[in-house]
């Protein structure tokens, strides 16, 4: 059985590190976009995998953390883990297809 520690000050530094990485991965992301800056990049379908696999990063750590998920059932954190899976992939074989 999992145990959750429920301190209020563990449970605030662990926000605010969650924070600082969904920040720092929005920064990153914003970089990439090779419309941002004047270099160009042959890399079109990497950078947008990449791009996508950041933003669904991103996803889980707000479902986890801010959504309270990390301390519900396992059904239903794992049901939310399938449900990303399955809409960033299908997202991102659309783009690819296209």
């Amino acid at each position: 059985m999992i145990t959750v520690d429920r301190s209020p000050s563990r449970n605030k530094r662990v926000f605010v590190y969650v924070w600082l990485v969904l920040a720092a991965s929005t920064i990153v992301s914003w970089q990439l976009v090779p419309g941002h800056t004047q270099v160009t990049t042959s890399l079109g379908d990497e950078l947008v995998c990449t791009i996508v696999v950041i933003a669904a990063i991103k996803c889980r750590l707000i479902i986890r953390y801010f959504m309270e998920v990390r301390t519900a059932p396992p059904w239903l954190r794992v049901a939310t883990d399938v449900w990303l899976i399955v809409l960033w992939a299908s997202l991102l074989g659309i783009y690819l297809w296209t």
